[in-house]
């Protein structure tokens, strides 16, 4: 796959997000409003001043007037945009890829979700006709298949593997625990989440990410016009996007140890952004831990380490906030929580604080300073058919 991208072409100028968590008291238009507001303060413009918005959400709206009405938009062009849980990455590419193009000065990714109001489960995805032999298993299942593919694989005793998942947790909730936009701001300690009972094959609740309502927001404009709106913008180095074929659930060969797609659009991503040793070249990484396995494949995956060596790491504390390359300093799906359109804008916002030095003392990057690139991941779907996003920004 080869992509010519838009690398130093669009910036980000201004981002907002709300808090993420069980916002029973606030409605979709309310927190559409709080995000946007806070990017267009930030950028200082108006909702007139944007040409053009995209808007990604899975299941609150079924058009761009899900995002017109509680904006009150006249005359805008409004676009709704759907891909699994890399929603918000998709409303992003598109706006930034529309920018690129000329056709706008200005525009606006949107991400949001209302999941809590339908109760106390992911998506509730309406019924698409099959041919009836798709999976019936819920997703943690899905990918609680990883954690022991894994360790047989590579020769990692069970017991360690369940060190290693939960310390991944702890991490992400350690670093949750700093961040008053989070959705769980408890630290967790290692021994405490060993003892949790499982609820989908090895996995317990706190391997899976947490469910919530929220919205997330980014203005992009070309590069030349960026110091018009901040003085620290965020510059597009690459935006990638892969739709895996589903082959991975008919090929017997596929052991649940990787996520093809993931790999194949980490490999254009760096080739879009001239990055040869992503370990070393990057400052931070925001990355779609779904489920505490999720994570761990994932650092194979983006070329943080060899195959076969995350889960060392993972215990070497590498991917720590005060890592050689930290990992989900905001806390991660698994404590930033999740909802779905909103999640991949959320990312982006954490390196938009991160690379620009507005995370507080006490959420710093160990890398700040030192390296200036930021990398983002989504994926929607589960182990054998998903789609996969990276983002690579940076000051």
């Amino acid at each position: 796959m080869s992509s010519h991208g838009i690398r130093d072409r669009v910036a980000i100028v201004g981002m907002g997000c709300t808090r993420f968590a069980e916002h029973f008291d606030k409605g979709t238009d309310d927190l559409l409003r709080e995000a946007t507001s806070e990017a267009f303060t930030g950028a200082g413009v108006r909702k007139e001043d944007v040409d053009a918005y995209w808007l990604g959400t899975a299941q609150s709206g079924m058009s761009g007037i899900t995002l017109a009405r509680p904006l009150a938009l006249e005359g805008k062009p409004v676009t709704r945009v759907e891909n699994f849980c890399a929603t918000g990455s998709e409303a992003l590419r598109q706006a930034a890829y529309a920018v690129a193009s000329g056709a706008y000065d200005l525009a606006m990714a949107v991400g949001v979700e209302k999941v809590k109001d339908s109760g106390y489960q992911g998506l509730n995805a309406f019924p698409i006709p099959n041919d009836g032999t798709q999976r019936s298993l819920t997703a943690a299942a899905m990918f609680s298949m990883v954690a022991p593919a894994y360790a047989k694989r590579y020769g990692v005793d069970p017991n360690e593997m369940k060190t290693v998942l939960a310390r991944i947790a702890s991490k992400n909730h350690a670093n949750g625990a700093r961040n008053p936009k989070a959705q769980f701001r408890k630290e967790m300690p290692v021994e405490k989440l060993l003892a949790m009972p499982p609820v989908a094959g090895g996995l317990s609740v706190f391997d899976c990410a947490g469910v919530a309502d929220g919205s997330a927001a980014a203005i992009v404009c070309r590069v030349e016009d960026a110091a018009r709106y901040t003085d620290k913008p965020l510059v597009i180095k690459a935006l990638s996007f892969v739709a895996g074929n589903g082959s991975g659930l008919e090929d017997p060969s596929y052991d649940y140890t990787q996520f093809p797609e993931v790999a194949v659009s980490a490999a254009d991503a760096y080739a879009q952004a001239g990055i040869t040793d992503p370990r070393a070249e990057l400052a931070m990484a925001e990355v779609h831990d779904c489920f505490t396995p999720t994570e761990l494949v994932l650092m194979e995956d983006l070329g943080f380490c060899a195959r076969g060596t995350a889960w060392k790491e993972v215990l070497a504390g590498t991917f720590d906030r005060d890592g050689e390359l930290p990992v989900n300093p905001d806390g991660g799906l698994k404590s930033f929580g999740h909802p779905v359109g909103a999640s991949g804008l959320r990312m982006m916002y954490e390196a938009w604080l991160q690379l620009r030095g507005e995370a507080p003392e006490d959420r710093r990057i160990s890398t700040y300073g030192k390296r200036s690139l930021a990398l983002t991941h989504n994926l929607g779907g589960y182990p054998g058919e998903m789609v996969s996003f990276v983002g690579i920004v940076g000051v």
